[in-house]
């Protein structure tokens, strides 16, 4: 049964830092892409970053450039997002994600992409 589960989310003050993980379970997931999405009240769920590990392919949405920084360790199946400078428009729950990779252009930023989903964990963020 595969399983992802995210951690390390909370709240914290703009400016502040959080690492999220995700562990995932019940396959190999070298040749996945791994992805963080986010989903604020009221808003459609939005691509943040994704990781191919075999290629190490990095991709990031450009409001988080430069604060946010996806990684994966392949032998513990986890990958992680470091978030730093946080904003109050970060506050959301936050998804990881994998799926296989595919063929269409920017497909790794489409939730349909993906195959299996982590239950989520709130990041709130205040001003």
């Amino acid at each position: 049964q595969v399983q992802l589960v995210e951690s390390g989310g909370g709240l914290v003050q703009a400016g502040g830092s959080l690492r999220l993980s995700c562990a995932a379970s019940g396959r190999t997931f070298s040749s996945y892409v791994m992805g963080w999405f986010r989903q604020a009240p009221g808003k459609e769920r939005e691509f943040v970053a994704a990781i191919r590990w075999s290629y190490g392919n990095i991709y990031y949405i450009d409001s988080v450039k430069g604060r946010f920084t996806i990684s994966g360790d392949n032998a513990k199946n986890t990958v992680y997002l470091q978030m730093n400078s946080l904003k109050p428009e970060d506050t959301a729950v936050y998804y990881c994600a994998a799926g296989r990779p595919g063929s269409e252009s920017a497909w790794y930023r489409k939730p349909d992409s993906y195959d299996y989903w982590g239950q989520g964990t709130q990041v709130t963020v205040s001003s």
